[in-house]
């Protein structure tokens, strides 16, 4: 019979702690709901993460270094055009708000709302999570011959701003419009960009 590889087991613990996290928030997540869901011991657990805030810090270790596969890959699959990559990624998170009939948030920006004061090594993560994602737009900027003068990495934390008070309302109202109107405000937005651009 073949030993299971440990990593194997820490991979499922992080994914189980992933999921439960977006799904509960990581105040109302549990060692338990992890050991349950994941169907690992807790000797298995604790050989890997001494506490539940370890066990964060690996899941967000996974958000950092899993953005290119888990988020951006999928998204961009197939659109060439630099702005509607950008539209192509906010299009993927209107889909798992109507998935999820607008219970869906944003596992990043759900953590950094519920986390008030987290330590160094959270926040740190958390906000790397952040730079990542703006990083990718900032690039697809880069590529979009926008006027000179725009401040590409302020259009990029302003179009992860428009993301997250997107999501965060239309949960809230539980109503897709209010995403899609923010999102329209953006499209307009970076059409005026382009236009002068080309004038």
């Amino acid at each position: 019979m073949a030993l299971q590889n440990p990593l194997d087991t820490r991979r499922r613990i992080l994914l189980t702690a992933m999921e439960l996290f977006a799904a509960k928030g990581y105040g109302s997540t549990s060692v338990s709901d992890i050991l349950s869901r994941s169907q690992a011991n807790s000797g298995s657990l604790y050989h890997f993460f001494p506490g539940k805030q370890d066990v964060l810090v690996g899941v967000l270790e996974m958000y950092r270094d899993g953005i290119q596969e888990m988020l951006l890959d999928p998204a961009w699959r197939g659109v060439e055009d630099p702005v509607e990559r950008v539209f192509a990624l906010l299009a993927a998170y209107r889909g798992m708000l109507l998935e999820t009939e607008c219970l869906y948030g944003c596992p990043i920006g759900s953590l950094a709302l519920e986390i008030h004061e987290p330590d160094p090594p959270v926040r740190e993560l958390l906000a790397q999570n952040f730079i990542n994602w703006t990083t990718a737009i900032e690039g697809c900027l880069q590529d979009a011959g926008l006027p000179s003068g725009v401040d590409l990495r302020g259009l990029s934390e302003f179009i992860l701003t428009t993301m997250e008070g997107a999501v965060m309302q239309a949960r809230t109202h539980r109503d897709i419009g209010y995403f899609d109107r923010s999102i329209a405000q953006l499209r307009q937005h970076m059409a005026l960009l382009t236009a002068k651009a080309l004038a």
